[in-house]
């Protein structure tokens, strides 16, 4: 199926969805979403929560964190989809896997973490869409990623304090997913050395 025509690609079925092997959607309230290329940045920064929360995951064997790629269909009607996202990091409890579930496919319903890395050309209002049907549809937290900004927001399901924002040498609140886990917003955006050098020359 081409990509070409959005229009012809509205609420997609999961069968369509997947037959497009080589294309990275989103689909946002029934509309595809082209998911631009990302620079080496965006990736540096998602790799290191990645392998923060998998190390520990694996340690505790509360759950799975995956990378970017995995499709979460956000308890949508599969014979016509409404929401399907693909987070740059994702945590699910193994407690919340649901019985039958083929892993050779899309996850049905919601990751318990979803992590966003903004990139220079993500929109504030796509984003903030993104962000509310995840905690709407279930998600406990949302963490948006700014590598530029070297901050972060966590987003909660189910506070009064519904956003906590991150800067500079800030230890960030892991305790209702990741109970015991130190973790700096410093080891989020440490870069390796050589990344380091460009990043300095460039500011």
């Amino acid at each position: 199926m081409a990509l070409h025509d959005t229009e012809s690609l509205q609420y997609l079925s999961l069968d369509d969805l997947l037959a497009l092997d080589d294309a990275r959607i989103e689909i946002m309230d029934g509309a595809v979403h082209d998911m631009s290329p990302v620079g080496v940045l965006h990736h540096l920064i998602a790799g290191n929560i990645f392998r923060i929360l998998d190390a520990f995951v694996l340690q505790t064997g509360s759950g799975t964190v995956f990378m970017d790629g995995l499709i979460y269909l956000m308890h949508s009607e599969t014979r016509g989809l409404r929401h399907a996202y693909v987070p740059d990091v994702s945590y699910i409890r193994t407690a919340s896997i649901p019985g039958g579930w083929q892993i050779a496919k899309p996850f049905p319903g919601v990751p318990n973490l979803a992590v966003e890395v903004m990139s220079p050309d993500d929109k504030a209002e796509g984003v903030e869409v993104k962000v509310q049907t995840y905690l709407s549809k279930g998600t406990e937290e949302v963490w948006v990623v700014f590598p530029e900004a070297r901050t972060i927001n966590q987003h909660y399901h189910s506070q009064v304090e519904t956003v906590r924002r991150y800067s500079e040498s800030t230890q960030i609140d892991t305790s209702a997913l990741f109970p015991g886990l130190e973790l700096t917003t410093d080891q989020i955006f440490q870069l390796p050395p050589w990344a380091q050098q460009r990043d300095d020359a460039q500011s």
